[in-house]
Formats: structure tokens, C-alpha cells, sequence
């Protein structure tokens, strides 16, 4: 009988240190795993969820997460407030949920920031555009600055063509279609100072 309990115990133990090296080696295959994941597929997983997104210059965006792009994001702020945030000027991003993405692909991997502002460039709406050291909100008329002034950290106008590595965007009202006559200057950015690009309603 001493034996027979000798054994049992032994049997019990390798049990154990059995279930320890299983779960060790669970532990690091997840390690593994989540080392390889990236931050876009950490966002697509909170598609249709509440988020909130710290940028650079200290201003946080709050919204409906709606898409995710190789090196942006797209917020619904409200129900006719989208804001396409890129993804180098985030700092911080709360109300992630728990699931994750697939990795993006195809179509998907190339629609990149620029790409993006080509669009909107081609649909000739109204923006503004906050760019590096801005708040990351949208100039109310008359603030100080004014539009697309020096030190205003923001530009409100119609974006009039994307390069490879800048934008060029006509100044004027955000409610005063792009015309001839009430575009104040054209404005040169390079697409690293872009934080956040919000379309306008125009009129």
C-alpha cells in the first residue's frame, strides 16, 4: 500500500509539473503571437465601438471607430462629423475591446493616408485640416489666426492636389465653395505635419 501511494503521488506530481509546462509553453506561444500583431489589427477590432484617441499636441477625439487604414483612422465624432486621423500623430487610444483584427491586405494595405486625401481632393468638399502643434479641433470663424493663418495650427479650405509627400490645399471659408475668387492663398503641407482631416458641411 506505501508504494501503491509512493506511485500515486508521483503520478500526481508529474501531473502537475505537466499542466505547469503546458500552460508555460501556452503562455509563450501567446507572447509570441501578440508580438507579431500590429496596431492596425488591434483597431480593426474595435470597428463600430466607442474609442477615444489622444494625439501628439495633447487634444483627444472621441467617436465611433468606422475604418482603419495602413497608417490612419477613421472617427465618427458626430452624425455629420467624421475625422480621419493619422496614425503617426496618435499618442494613446482607449476603449479597445478585447478582439483583434485581421492583418490588412490587398486594397485594404494600400489605401494609405495619401491615397485617402486623393479622394477627397477629387470630391472638392470643404475641410479642415489640423496639422503638428494644433489642438486637433476645427477653428471656429474669427478665432485668432484665422483661417489657414500662421500659428492657427490648422487650415480650413479644399485640398487641390496630394504629391507624393505633401498636399497643397486652397484656403478659404468653410461654408464658400472653392472659387477663384475666394480662395485667399494655396498652401503647401507636407504629409508628416497632417493630424486630422475633417470634411465640412458646405453652406
Amino acid at each position: 500500500m506505501r508504494w501503491d501511494r509512493l506511485f500515486a503521488d508521483l503520478e500526481a506530481r508529474f501531473d502537475e509539473l505537466g499542466d505547469e509546462q503546458g500552460a508555460a509553453e501556452r503562455a509563450d506561444r501567446e507572447r509570441v503571437a501578440i508580438g507579431a500583431v500590429r496596431a492596425t489589427q488591434r483597431l480593426s477590432g474595435a470597428i463600430d465601438q466607442p474609442i477615444k484617441v489622444h494625439l501628439a499636441g495633447g487634444a483627444t477625439i472621441a467617436g465611433l471607430l468606422r475604418t482603419v487604414g495602413p497608417d490612419w483612422l477613421l472617427l465618427t465624432e458626430s452624425a455629420s462629423r467624421d475625422a480621419l486621423i493619422a496614425l503617426a500623430a496618435v499618442t494613446a487610444v482607449e476603449g479597445l475591446t478585447t478582439s483583434t483584427g485581421q492583418e490588412l491586405t490587398g486594397l485594404s494595405l494600400r489605401l494609405d493616408l495619401r491615397l485617402a486625401l486623393r479622394g477627397l481632393a477629387r470630391d472638392r468638399s470643404p475641410v479642415a485640416v489640423a496639422l503638428n502643434g494644433s489642438s486637433g479641433g476645427v477653428a471656429a470663424e474669427g478665432s485668432s489666426g484665422g483661417y489657414g493663418s500662421a500659428g492657427s495650427g490648422e487650415i480650413t479650405g479644399t485640398i487641390d492636389r496630394v504629391g507624393a509627400d505633401f498636399v497643397e490645399i486652397a484656403v478659404h471659408a468653410a461654408w464658400e465653395p472653392r472659387r477663384s475668387g475666394t480662395v485667399r492663398s494655396v498652401v503647401m503641407v507636407p504629409l508628416a505635419a497632417v493630424v486630422v482631416v475633417r470634411a465640412l458641411p458646405l453652406g
